[in-house]
């Protein structure tokens, strides 16, 4: 057991270790299906469908509907590296993790089925990215008390495989949630009432089935997960702690971390760093392909189908290592193959060659290596999570996914800065057309950088578990 000597307390105990020591595969199941049925608001309401149709024409033009977007969601990630770690520690201390899970995911279906309501008019923007901003906030709140959970529904042994396992879901899911989306609602296969174009109304179809897929795939982690047993600290006193107090607490346990489990901290700042270059991957990949590589925007479907299949499988084999090897070196390995590839793409661009008397196009270049980074985020990201569970003092786990969400949300601007920075740079030095791939050296830099925070971080096993202070 990882302990620390603290006067507050004796061999503190993390959250995993004081969960079950028994596999419950029903329960897993069940908490992975949130992920299954979370990745319809992430793939198509934020990315694929419902924000593209946000940003066309019909809402006064790209270029002026993409700045509010943009506004709305910068306003919304503020609220959330506010407040995501107060709700957390106010999940735990109530003992109502489930609960708020529940209430959090609900509000997020919600404002995501009255998106049918969003017209395809100027004069509807505004409610458009005003629900898409909200529901930003409350799927993040969901998020924490859904990370939390992680160390509910798993063991010591299977923690990185039940982690990478959660992740592929969420991949798999999304694919499946885009492939129903283009088959009954943006190119119908057959003709049915959901399939007009009138008003849009196929594509506010799209934020009903949006909502009902991750309401009805969210629903078995509430039946099967048992709540958070209430903390006897809270019991015993009856009382809870004012918003403004639960800001104090905050502020003393994070120093009461850094004191006696500073690697906790590093670790955040570290995995805040390069979760901000692997969101980049995703986020600008399509673009890549598109403006630097030709692809049609059927290919980049294609691509983006493959893309997550790749990615799912990567997540659940970066399961099986993190049992074994540990979540560090799965993460430290994940980093260095995405610089391999990032800046195999990079070198060779849109050019044609010839390697050992084949034949080799710009296309393959994005197809091989693109897919390869693809591989290599899913188990990034679902060791990242491990790592922290694995961490998590006994009672504080959503405080501290809270925080973990907090630190992604401050430095979110470091890779569309850079990618956009090394752009502007490229521009008046290279040919036209060739400026934008020089973007991926800015998210090859990002990844880069969270790598080398990370070298110094202790894996979980040699970390002390944090000693906190309860008032």
């Amino acid at each position: 057991m990882n302990s620390a000597a603290a006067p507050e307390a004796m061999q503190p105990s993390s959250d995993l270790e004081a969960g079950t020591m028994v596999p419950n595969k029903g329960r897993v199941l069940a908490w992975a299906a949130w992920d299954w049925g979370s990745a319809a608001f992430n793939a198509v309401m934020t990315t694929f469908v419902f924000t593209v149709y946000l940003t066309s024409k019909a809402f006064g033009g790209e270029d002026q509907a993409s700045a509010v977007l943009g506004g709305a969601l910068a306003i919304a990630g503020a609220v959330i590296a506010l407040l995501a770690p107060v709700t957390g520690q106010r999940s735990d201390t109530g003992g109502r993790r489930k609960l708020w899970l529940g209430v959090n995911t609900a509000l997020v279906a919600v404002l995501t089925a009255l998106c049918f309501f969003v017209f395809p008019r100027p004069e509807f923007l505004l409610l458009g990215v005003s629900l898409i901003a909200l529901a930003n906030i409350f799927f993040e709140f969901a998020g924490v008390n859904y990370n939390a959970m992680l160390a509910q529904v798993s063991t010591p042994g299977n923690i990185g495989r039940v982690s990478g396992f959660g992740w592929g879901m969420g991949y798999l899911g999304g694919i499946v949630a885009l492939l129903i989306v283009l088959q009954l609602f943006v190119q119908p296969s057959f003709e049915w009432f959901g399939a007009s174009t009138q008003d849009s109304l196929n594509i506010r179809l799209v934020a009903v089935f949006s909502a009902l897929w991750f309401f009805i795939f969210a629903l078995p982690v509430m039946f099967a997960v048992p709540e958070l047993p209430r903390p006897k600290r809270t019991t015993e006193r009856g009382t809870k702690n004012s918003i403004v107090a639960s800001y104090g607490l905050l502020v003393r346990r994070i120093k009461a971390i850094y004191r006696t489990s500073p690697h906790t901290i590093f670790f955040l700042l570290a995995s805040a760093i390069f979760r901000d270059g692997l969101a980049a991957v995703f986020t600008f990949g399509g673009i890549i392909a598109a403006g630097t590589f030709g692809f049609e925007l059927s290919q980049v479907i294609f691509f983006a189908i493959f893309g997550n299949i790749v990615a799912a499988v990567g997540a659940i084999i970066g399961g099986f290592l993190d049992d074994r090897v540990g979540p560090k070196a799965v993460i430290l390995g994940s980093l260095v193959g995405l610089l391999v590839a990032g800046t195999l793409i990079l070198v060779l661009g849109n050019g044609n060659y010839v390697f050992f008397g084949t034949a080799w196009a710009g296309s393959t270049t994005f197809w091989v290596f693109g897919l390869f980074l693809c591989l290599f985020v899913g188990p990034a990201q679902a060791s990242s999570r491990a790592y922290l569970a694995r961490l998590a003092p006994h009672g504080e786990s959503g405080e501290l996914f809270g925080l973990y969400a907090t630190t992604g949300r401050a430095v979110s601007f470091l890779a569309p800065t850079l990618f956009t920075l090394c752009i502007a740079v490229a521009t008046p030095l290279v040919a036209e057309g060739e400026a934008q791939r020089w973007g991926i050296l800015g998210i090859m830099v990002v990844l880069l950088a969270g790598l080398l925070v990370l070298l110094p971080v202790k894996p979980p096993g040699e970390a002390r578990i944090a000693v906190v202070p309860t008032t």
